[in-house]
């Protein structure tokens, strides 16, 4: 298998400020680097990031029609978070900055995840798994 080093989700934005706003609010940072007045680079993880780049720069880098996430789904970005509690302050975040949470909550015991809808419509999923607590059969 080849060794991925590193992963860049990219997602269309209607207004970078204000997406950059709702993501400061839950913590995230942003490489200087890798912004400007077109794009920011969301540091998700140690190897993960978000390229935040604006409708008409997206549409740049492919010749389909972008979705549009308020009424379609192109993807669901899911994380695992150290511990239930995290999940939970994640999620009150992100609501107190404007987000919706579209679905229930799920808690299977051993997995724990919630959810919410980011200003563009994106859908965004943090869980906790407590691998010791898997049923075994």
């Amino acid at each position: 298998m080849t060794a991925i080093k590193q992963i860049f989700v990219n997602l269309p934005v209607k207004n970078l400020d204000t997406t950059v706003k709702f993501f400061t609010k839950l913590g995230f940072t942003f490489n200087p680097d890798f912004t400007d007045e077109n794009a920011t680079c969301m540091i998700i993880g140690e190897n993960i990031f978000a390229m935040l780049l604006k409708e008409n720069f997206f549409s740049t880098f492919t010749k389909k029609p972008l979705a549009d996430a308020k009424t379609t789904t192109e993807v669901i970005n899911a994380f695992s978070l150290g511990s239930r509690q995290e999940v939970d302050d994640m999620i009150e975040k992100a609501i107190a900055a404007g987000a919706k949470q579209y679905k229930e909550t799920e808690d299977h015991g051993w997995m724990y995840g919630r959810n919410f809808e980011d200003p563009d419509g994106h859908q965004w999923e943090f869980f906790f798994m407590d691998m010791n607590a898997i049923p075994k059969e």
